[in-house]
C-alpha cells in the first residue's frame, strides 16, 4: 500500500513527539515550523492531507489553493475552527477537528490560573528566589462560598464547576442550550454578570459570543469582579478589558488566550520589543496573569490529540461518515442534513 503524506503546519517539539508516537507505516509525515497561510500553501505540495492548529489560517484563498493542488482535507489538532472559512470548504476540502481531547486539561488549568491570580504565588515564588520573605501584598480571598459564574456548560465547562463546588463556591451558569442533566442554576448573562464575583468563560466563538465582554458587560459586574478567559480570546474585547482593569471596576483578569495571539503565543519574543500596544498594555497590570494558550497541554491531551486526528484521517481514507466532521452544511441545518449512502452530506 503506497503510504499517505500528511504535512503538518505550525508544529513544535511536542507535536512531533506525539504525532510520532502513533505513526504507521502507511504514514509518511512532514513537519513544518511555518504557519498555515497563503504564501505556504505550495510547502503542501504531493500532500493527502495538511494538519493545522488554533493560529493556522485556513480562509479562502488558502482553502483554493489546497484544492487546486490536490488536498482534499484539513486535519485540526485542536477543538476549535473560528479560523477557518467552514463555507468556503464546503464540497472543496473536508475539515475534521478533535472535539475533546481531554477537557481535564482545560478545566483544571483554568482553576490554576484562578489559584495563582488569587493568591499571588507566581508573585511568592519570585520573591523567595530573591531571598525575599515578605508578604505583603499578597493577599487573597476565600473562594470558599463566593459565586462563581460560569458561561458554557459542555465538557470542560462541567468539570470546572465540578471543580469549583469542590472549593465550597456557589455556581451559576449560563448556556445557549442548557444541560437539563446538570444540577446548576441557570441565569440569563445579565444576571450571571451581576451576581458573580468571578466569570469563567468555556464556550466556542460565534458571532454572538464575540467581545461578549465589552463596555456594557463590564458595567454589570460586581466591583472587583475577576475575569478567567480559557477559550477564545475573541470573547473578550481587551480595550475594554483594560479600562476595566485601569478603573478597578475589574478585580483581575486570567487568561491563556489573547484576541491577537496568533502574532505572539508559541514563540520566544524575550529579545524583541512587542509592538502590539494592546498586549503590551494588559502585561503591565500587576492583576493580570498570562499564559500562552497552555492550558490543553498536557501529556494525556497531546497523546488524545494526535490518537484522534489520524483516526480521522483514516476515516477519509476509508471513504465513510467522516465522526468528527466541521460542516458547513449541517451547521447551517443546526445539525439535521441529509446524508448520502456512504454517510455524507450532499
Amino acid at each position: 500500500m503506497e503510504s499517505k503524506k500528511i504535512v503538518f503546519y505550525d508544529t513544535k517539539p511536542y507535536d512531533i513527539t506525539s504525532f510520532e508516537k502513533v505513526n504507521h507505516d502507511n504514514l509518511k509525515y512532514k513537519f513544518l515550523e511555518s504557519k498555515l497561510t497563503v504564501d505556504t500553501v505550495p510547502l503542501a505540495k504531493g500532500a493527502d492531507a495538511v494538519c493545522a492548529f488554533v493560529n493556522d489560517t485556513i480562509d479562502k484563498e488558502v482553502i483554493d489553493g489546497l484544492y487546486e493542488m490536490g488536498v482534499r482535507v484539513v486535519l485540526m489538532r485542536c477543538a476549535g475552527y473560528n479560523n477557518v472559512d467552514i463555507r468556503h470548504s464546503y464540497e472543496k476540502v473536508h475539515v475534521l477537528n478533535v472535539p475533546a481531547y481531554s477537557p481535564y486539561a482545560v478545566a483544571e488549568h483554568a482553576m490554576a490560573l484562578l489559584l495563582t491570580l488569587n493568591r499571588k504565588t507566581h508573585k511568592a515564588y519570585a520573591r523567595v528566589r530573591d531571598n525575599n520573605f515578605s508578604i505583603n501584598g499578597l493577599t487573597g480571598i476565600d473562594l470558599n462560598g463566593k459565586i462563581i459564574g460560569v458561561v458554557g456548560t459542555g465538557k470542560i465547562g462541567q468539570i470546572f464547576i465540578n471543580i469549583c463546588k469542590g472549593f465550597g463556591m456557589k455556581v451559576i451558569a449560563y448556556d445557549k442550550f442548557p444541560n437539563p442533566n446538570l444540577d446548576i442554576d441557570y441565569v440569563e448573562l445579565d444576571e450571571l454578570y451581576k451576581k458573580s464575583h468571578i466569570i469563567s468563560l468555556h464556550c466556542p466563538l460565534t458571532k454572538e459570543t464575540h467581545h461578549m465582554i465589552n463596555d456594557e458587560s463590564i458595567d454589570m459586574m460586581k466591583e472587583s469582579a475577576i475575569i478567567l478567559n480559557t477559550s477564545r480570546g475573541g470573547l473578550i474585547n481587551t480595550v475594554s478589558l483594560i479600562e476595566g482593569l485601569k478603573n478597578k471596576k475589574i478585580g483581575g483578569a486570567a487568561l491563556d488566550v489573547y484576541e491577537e495571539e496568533m502574532n505572539y503565543f508559541f514563540e520566544d519574543f524575550s529579545e524583541e520589543i512587542i509592538p502590539d500596544d494592546v498586549l503590551s498594555r494588559l502585561l503591565t497590570f500587576p492583576n493580570v496573569l498570562v499564559t500562552s494558550h497552555q492550558a490543553f497541554l498536557t501529556h494525556e491531551a497531546l497523546s488524545n490529540i494526535a490518537e484522534t486526528t489520524i483516526s480521522n484521517f483514516n476515516e477519509f481514507l476509508g471513504d465513510k461518515y467522516f465522526t468528527n466532521e466541521i460542516c458547513y452544511h449541517c451547521k447551517r441545518h443546526n445539525g439535521k442534513c441529509v446524508k448520502d449512502e456512504k454517510g455524507r452530506c450532499f
